[in-house]
């Protein structure tokens, strides 16, 4: 491991915790930037719960949301499946550094004239 290589295992907390998080524990900035979007964009929606709904009055949001009878399948799907994407890539960035292979988008350039 290098001076500069950070150990991977704390990027898939943080992930679980918000996606793209983890990405950019691991110093891939724009692609946690944009796991951090779409997922967002799937809370607000393309979930069954809307925004309205969230900044109602009443109950808050977190509280509904933690009260499993009143939370249906499609109300945590299409987030779900996009945190687990997003774990998903994690592991494999993981894999691919334990590997040696450089991440998609890395910043090393190789010429090919000698």
């Amino acid at each position: 491991m290098s001076e500069l290589s950070r150990p991977v295992w704390p990027a898939y907390p943080l992930s679980a915790l918000v996606a793209g998080l983890g990405h950019c524990y691991l110093g891939q900035w724009k692609r946690g930037g944009i796991w951090f979007v779409c997922y967002g964009l799937a809370l607000a929606f393309l979930s069954a719960r809307s925004l309205s709904g969230a900044l109602d009055p009443g109950d808050p949001f977190v509280v509904t949301a933690l009260q499993f009878d009143a939370v249906s399948y499609t109300d945590v799907a299409v987030p779900l499946t996009i945190l687990l994407i997003c774990l998903l890539d994690v592991y494999l960035i993981g894999l691919a550094e334990r590997a040696g292979v450089p991440a998609a988008g890395a910043e090393d350039r190789h010429s090919n004239s000698s």
